[in-house]
């Protein structure tokens, strides 16, 4: 069986991918940019990649032979002011280049529609399932709640929440209810409704076993943790201000902020149905979810994380329109150390950020972040997804990876953090020594004085992180000399 998956650098459709693949079926993925094909994918036998953008999907033919389609897009953290037209017209031009095939089923993951007053997202889902609709093909609509597992946006912004405040003063909609159900579970509705005939033409509400609300959730969390927590709720908090709330107290954007606090206003209980007992599932409880999620983070094995996807940065394009470092109007800080153990340095240098820090200066690095943040930047609170594990399209604090290939030795980031121009960060080895390059590219006359004001901060920051490489690299040869 061939099947088409959408989305396949998001946090629902890689690991959906994975589970596929294992299951011997034959894969074809729809990728933006084919620079971002995660490794753990990219060679498989049974896989083959499309590159298309369904807003613009011109000149793009998509094989007639699949038989069943997974549309995964969606844009809860899109800058655009126009997200719901955006949204369908990539629904509409994907159900037109279905519908040139032989797909039988068309597998849709949406939000719970059905409270009388809908936030603009979830108004915008509804739309899109109406759009997929189609007399050609079955369509599948499975509707979840509150997605629960490592690497979630809400696991996530509830342990920055949790991990961060131990009083909390916080907004009333956090007495909102809510039924939130495991990511995996939501992987099992998806992989098991393959082609089962009595879910065409069908939608469905998924859901956990319990009804909670965002204040218990946090709470339930706190007792996972071990943490004691107090939390007080403010009838007084706008929209506005919950966002800005929201924004600075976790690792999210502020466009993210408000359309989750848009959500979060409105109830979200599911419809039941027979769907648990027809495809064999049976959800687990919240505090089961987030053991499993935190039994994953300390094995260091995240599959897929929020913060990977581009929109969750500065930028929307591909890749490789930043790969290649500018070379005219330029300012450059280029330092060089001699190497003599390359494994071990690239180790380091793979290593860099999140929780191992910057390896000089860290508190530097931090306070950049706080600045960031307050001017509406990403900041440092993304952290890294792996602890030693990087690939192309990756967050990486206030960076995205561009570029990670450890048999060329260079590791090349974009700085996603507020700038008055452009900047990268590279590390290569050539030969025996390594290459620390820092570009910034500058916009106007700001550009320029912000780079004249941060360069005495160069001196110190770049040299000692450099050094730490090296002095790493030299202390672990000595030691195996001794």
């Amino acid at each position: 069986m061939k099947i088409l998956i959408t989305g396949t650098t998001g946090y629902i459709a890689k690991r959906l991918t994975i589970i596929l693949l294992n299951r011997g079926y034959e894969l074809i993925c729809c990728v933006r940019d084919l620079d971002r094909i995660p490794d753990e994918i990219e060679f498989h036998g049974n896989i083959s990649f499309i590159k298309i953008d369904f807003l613009k999907p011109e000149n793009v033919k998509i094989p007639k032979n699949i038989d069943i389609a997974y549309y995964l897009i969606h844009s809860m953290s899109s800058k655009s002011g126009d997200f719901r037209s955006m949204e369908e017209q990539c629904g509409a031009n994907f159900k037109e280049l279905i519908e040139k095939t032989r797909c039988r089923q068309v597998i849709y993951l949406s939000g719970i529609v059905n409270d009388n007053s809908l936030s603009k997202h979830l108004k915008s889902r509804l739309q899109v399932e109406k759009t997929l609709k189609s007399a050609q093909y079955a369509l599948t609509t499975f509707r979840a709640g509150i997605i629960v597992g490592s690497g979630s946006a809400s696991f996530e912004i509830i342990r920055d929440i949790v991990e961060k405040l131990p009083i909390m003063i916080t907004p009333k909609w956090l007495n909102t209810r809510t039924q939130p159900i495991a990511i995996r579970d939501v992987l099992g509705f998806l992989t098991n409704a393959i082609a089962v005939e009595k879910v065409y033409n069908k939608s469905f509400d998924i859901f956990g076993p319990e009804i909670l609300t965002y204040k218990e959730m946090l709470l339930h969390f706190g007792e996972i943790r071990g943490l004691k927590r107090s939390i007080f709720t403010l009838p007084i908090l706008t929209p506005k201000l919950s966002s800005y709330w929201l924004y600075f107290v976790t690792s999210i954007s502020f466009n993210l902020a408000q359309a989750l606090v848009d959500s979060m206003k409105v109830e979200v209980i599911g419809k039941t149905s027979a769907i648990n007992q027809l495809l064999h599932i049976n959800p687990i409880s919240y505090k089961e979810a987030v053991s499993l999620a935190f039994q994953k983070i300390e094995q260091n094995a995240v599959i897929s994380s929020w913060k990977d996807a581009i929109s969750s940065g500065v930028f929307n394009d591909q890749l490789t329109t930043h790969i290649e470092l500018p070379t005219y109007g330029c300012f450059k800080d280029v330092r060089f150390r001699d190497v003599t153990d390359h494994s071990f340095t690239l180790h380091k240098i793979w290593c860099i950020g999140g929780e191992n820090g910057w390896y000089s200066f860290n508190w530097l690095w931090r306070i950049r972040g706080y600045i960031d943040k307050i001017f509406g930047g990403v900041g440092l609170r993304r952290g890294r997804t792996h602890n030693s594990y990087l690939e192309a399209g990756d967050a990486l604090d206030f960076w995205r990876v561009l570029l990670a290939d450890k048999k060329e030795k260079r590791l090349l980031l974009f700085a996603e953090m507020k700038l008055p121009g452009e900047a990268w960060l590279e590390f290569k080895i050539v030969k025996n020594r390594l290459y620390q390059q820092a570009v910034f590219r500058p916009k106007g006359v700001w550009g320029r004085l912000y780079w004249y004001a941060v360069m005495p901060f160069h001196s110190f920051v770049f040299n000692g992180m450099i050094n730490a490489l090296v002095k790493s690299s030299n202390d672990q040869k000595n030691k195996k000399t001794i």
